[in-house]
């Protein structure tokens, strides 16, 4: 891949990190579908294998919350890209990739669900893996490890009823 050629695409805002065989771009959250449509498109990375979030919140050096982190790969040649991308609290939003790859359907969901990042443009942003009633982010470090109380307002399901 040529980095700079794809750097100069961007306005010169991609930054690009290395470490054996994986390729790292961190990328400004504006730029984000710009960089994914032209990977897609234009570089053949044709598979979206994951999307997933890490929580900064009192990581030393950290001056984002959030880093957002998709694993794309190009099944032609094997060669795999991970792109990560930051936002921000109180509204930590980016543009959903639904539209390029269908398989950020669920990877979306599980982000907004876990961490309350929320995709715009997404067909179907609901919660995936918590109850409709929960109200908070499950992976966020500032939810206490015993969570806040609310299990306790569920609904019991025995073995027999599930």
């Amino acid at each position: 891949m040529d980095f700079a050629a794809l750097n100069e695409h961007l306005g010169g805002l991609l930054k690009s990190e290395s470490f054996r065989d994986n390729t790292r771009l961190i990328v400004p959250a504006a730029q984000l579908d710009d960089l994914m449509s032209h990977l897609k498109h234009h570089l053949g990375f044709d598979m979206l294998s994951d999307v997933t979030c890490c929580d900064y919140l009192e990581y030393p050096g950290a001056t984002d919350r959030y880093g957002v982190i998709y694993v794309l790969v190009n099944t032609k040649t094997r060669e795999r890209l991970v792109v990560k991308t930051f936002v921000n609290d109180p509204a930590p939003t980016l543009p959903s990739m639904y539209r390029h790859w269908k398989t950020a359907d669920w990877t979306e969901r599980e982000v907004y669900d876990l961490f309350g990042i929320h995709f715009t443009g997404h067909p179907n942003l609901q919660r995936i893996l918590c109850p409709p009633e929960f109200e908070s982010h499950a992976l966020r470090k500032d939810y206490p490890l015993k969570g806040r109380g609310e299990r306790h307002n569920f609904p019991v399901i025995t073995r027999a009823e599930s």
